[in-house]
């Protein structure tokens, strides 16, 4: 089995769409990025990645390559999620930490564990989804940005037949 650890921390501007997980929320500021900038799925897909050995998504993705301009986040963690299939690994399961001042997540937590979980291949109860505020304090806190920590559990894929 191994343990990778992801981060990603993104900005937060007015007319942008939020994106967290998969899941699009409504609010009147999104996340800044090359791609559609979702934090949750790049922090898990650095676990991902991490655990496997195989580099950060920067490796992968470079926001300098243009064909990564506007990238659904989901498509790069599902294309992760395929590369650890590929070198025989499956997803055992995940936690994630989402950092917000606003908006309030709490409410949406169930849409991006079941997001997660689809992308992942394993069942709901294998996601964990907390919600932190950054208590005022920092980017975080004064609303300016929302981050994300994610840790995934990886084990060898049973060989087939």
């Amino acid at each position: 089995m191994r343990v990778g650890i992801g981060h990603d921390t993104h900005r937060l501007e007015e007319g942008r769409p939020l994106i967290l997980g998969g899941h699009r929320i409504d609010h009147p500021r999104g996340l800044v990025g090359h791609s559609d900038a979702d934090v949750v799925c790049h922090a898990v897909a650095d676990a991902l990645l991490g655990a496997a050995g195989l580099g950060d998504i920067g490796e992968h993705y470079p926001d300098t390559d243009p064909r990564w301009k506007g990238l659904d986040s989901t498509r790069l963690l599902a294309e992760v999620v395929g590369r650890l299939h590929a070198g025989g690994w499956r997803v055992v399961n995940c936690d994630v930490i989402v950092h917000a001042q606003e908006p309030k997540l709490g409410r949406h937590k169930p849409a991006i564990r079941a997001n997660l979980a689809r992308l992942l291949a394993v069942g709901e109860s294998e996601v964990n989804i907390k919600a932190k505020t950054g208590e005022h304090v920092g980017p975080v806190g004064r609303g300016e940005a929302i981050c994300c920590e994610a840790v995934t559990l990886i084990e060898p894929a049973a060989p087939a037949g």
